[in-house]
Order: structure tokens, then C-alpha cells, then sequence
């Protein structure tokens, strides 16, 4: 069976003031389903393992809701990570920690709040992943375009390997201009980078130890302390020590530039739910003119607290329960939280950061 992680980490910015540090959008059910994004992750993957191999590594802050979300997961399998250290610290100790348990698994690891629409499309996806990695490649999942995205990372894909879809990966690519994305989706050698990832445990352990060799020695001292007296001890005088990356920028790009890197394209209905302008894109219309409603109580008569009035193509997440109504305006997003009210047009919604980045400048942790 495979061991899944699942790093459920950042505080989603992008979706403030909706996700906040304190409870992220991997914490909240955004897709019309009671599903939250963290729970339908797990819930997608528990044909392909078992509740004692799934993994979720996750700040001190979130912990608690974790465990309580997911209650069938044992608790020792939740890996809390006392600061944030990016992705590859997060993605190396579990695999650690797995190594350790068995030390030539398979781990596929899986962000907490991403959508897959289409589950055996994404189930056939990873199982020829799993073939790739017994092969002993560091294997990804890369998502066929359907449009020139400029908010994703891309694959260079070069030559099929083997009898299946598998393709070597040349080069990672970070966020292109318009332009160039228009290009990369022409050219038919790129697929957008999904950030999910399939690989033996020894292998990518082996990687790392070449590419960041102080990295690999902080979490094989943490991993040997692990489930042990020392755990704490140990866990806080060598995290904070560890190199803050990703793991794209510390192992597979230079994994790809030695041709150790694969993958297999998906077409199951992904997204990464990054914005809400993106999140509007995925959800059902609430009527004929393109408004969606996002997570709304309902009111007595069974609707959301929502009025239009000559207004389209808005994004609303009635979060507070006070009515919102719009008149004659279109293509905005309006959340309404209980302290906070964000209004921008739709195009601007990759710049909710910006929001973010300017309260922490003003010491208004409050609101994030």
C-alpha cells in the first residue's frame, strides 16, 4: 500500500479574509460539499492506502483541528512541525519518518487543499506514478492545460519512458508572463506543475542528502528521535536549524537536471483553489447571470443571505450571516466575515496578499 502525506501548512492568503493563520482554506469546505478541502483529500486517496500508512504534517496551530477533523487517523500520524520551513522540510520528515517504519516504501504526497473532480481519473493517474517510482524515479504529477495559466509553475516534458504515459521531466518552470504561458501551452511539451509527487522513500532520501546535505542530517536526527522520549527535545533545538525551502527548489529541479525526474500526465478535474476568482471558476453558478455563493448559512426560507439586483459574474461568501446585497455591478468578490469585509474586482484576485502583507506591515495580526 502506499503511504500518503499530506502537508497541510500556509494560511491561504489569496482566500483572506475567509482563511486566516488560525484556520486555513485546508480547514474550511469550499466546494459546495460538507467535505472540508483537508477531509476530501484523505477521502480521495483512502482506496489507494489505509488510515495507519496516510501522513499529515501540519503547524502547531492546526493540529488540534486536524485531529479532530480526520478522527480515524492515528494520532501519532499527525507530524507537527513546531515553525514553518517550507514544503521540503514538511515533505522530508514524513519521509523520515516512513523510511524508518519501511525503508524502500512508495509516499506520494498530496497538498491539503487542492480539488480533483474526477477521483478515478486521479486514482489511475497515481497508480501509474507508483509504477514509476518502483523504477526508481522521483515521479510527478503534471496536469494537462486547458488554457494558458499564469499562476501555476510548468513541466518541460522531454521523451516517453517505457510502454506507458510516463514522460521524462527536463526542466521545472516557474510562473510565466501571458506570453510566454501561451507558448508553453502551444508548444505541447508542458504541463502545469501540480505539486504532487510519488517516489520510493530511499530515492528521494538519497536526493536530498546530495542536494542539501545539512537538511538531510537535521531530519534524520529529528526522524531518530521520533515517537521517542527525546521527541520534543530534539525536534526544538534542530528544527529551527533547518534550511527553509521548497522542495521543488531544493531536490527536483536539480533531480530533473540528472535525469531522475518523470511524470505522468493528469486530466482529473484539478485545481488548487488559489484564489477566489479561481474558486468561482470551479462552483456551480448560484443563478442564470454567473453569481456563485460561496459556504453560506441558510436563512429561514432556506436560501442564502444574498440579493442581486441587475449585478453578474459576483463571487459572495456570506460567511457572517448578514445579508449581502449588490446592485449593478458585476465581476466582483465580496466576503463578508464577522471582523472584516474584503470587495475587489475579480481580476485582482491574485492580489489579496497584498492585503494580507500590508496589515502585518500595520501590526494588525488580528485580522490574519
Amino acid at each position: 500500500m502506499l503511504y500518503v502525506v499530506i502537508p497541510a501548512g500556509g494560511s491561504g492568503t489569496r482566500l483572506w479574509p475567509l482563511s486566516r493563520a488560525g484556520r486555513p482554506k485546508f480547514l474550511h469546505a469550499l466546494t459546495g460539499e460538507p467535505a472540508t478541502l483537508l477531509q476530501a483529500t484523505v477521502h480521495r486517496l483512502d482506496r489507494l492506502t489505509v488510515p495507519e500508512q496516510t501522513l499529515v504534517v501540519t503547524g502547531v496551530a492546526h493540529a488540534t483541528a486536524v485531529g479532530r477533523q480526520l478522527p480515524d487517523l492515528p494520532e501519532e500520524n499527525v507530524l507537527v512541525e513546531p515553525s514553518p520551513r517550507d514544503s521540503c522540510a514538511a515533505i522530508g520528515l514524513a519521509a523520515a519518518v516512513i523510511s524508518r517504519r519501511e525503508p524502500d516504501a512508495i509516499m506520494g504526497s498530496f497538498a491539503a487543499d487542492h480539488l480533483v473532480r474526477d477521483r478515478e481519473s486521479f486514482e489511475r493517474t497515481i497508480s501509474e506514478a507508483v509504477a514509476g517510482a518502483r523504477e526508481g524515479k522521483l515521479m510527478t504529477i503534471g496536469i494537462t492545460p486547458t488554457h494558458p495559466e499564469t499562476g501555476y509553475g510548468y513541466l518541460r516534458c522531454g521523451a516517453e519512458v517505457g510502454p506507458g504515459p510516463v514522460r521524462v521531466v527536463e526542466e521545472f518552470a516557474e510562473k510565466p508572463s501571458p506570453d510566454v504561458a501561451v507558448e508553453y501551452v502551444s508548444s505541447g511539451r508542458y504541463l502545469w506543475n501540480a505539486g504532487m509527487f510519488v517516489w520510493r522513500v530511499d530515492v528521494f532520501l538519497a536526493e536530498l542528502r546530495r542536494q542539501q546535505p545539512a537538511l538531510f542530517d537535521g531530519l534524520t536526527e529529528i526522524a531518530a528521535a521520533w515517537g521517542g522520549p527525546h521527541q520534543d527535545a530534539v525536534l526544538g533545538e534542530v528544527w529551527p536549524q533547518l534550511t527553509r525551502i521548497s522542495v521543488d527548489y531544493a531536490v527536483m529541479e536539480g533531480a530533473a537536471a540528472a535525469g531522475l525526474v518523470a511524470t505522468v500526465p493528469g486530466t482529473f478535474g484539478w485545481n488548487d483553489v488559489g484564489d477566489f476568482d479561481t474558486l468561482g471558476e470551479v462552483l456551480e453558478p448560484y443563478d442564470e447571470v454567473g453569481n456563485v455563493v460561496v459556504n453560506a448559512a441558510k436563512t429561514d426560507s432556506g436560501e442564502p443571505p444574498v440579493l442581486f439586483h441587475d449585478a453578474g459574474g459576483l463571487i459572495v461568501v456570506p460567511e457572517s450571516g448578514r445579508l449581502i446585497a449588490a446592485l449593478g455591478v458585476e465581476n466582483l468578490i465580496i466576503v463578508d466575515t464577522e471582523d472584516a469585509v474584503l470587495v475587489c474586482h475579480r481580476d485582482r484576485a491574485q492580489d489579496v496578499k497584498a492585503l494580507v502583507d500590508a496589515l502585518k506591515e500595520q501590526g494588525d495580526h488580528q485580522y490574519v
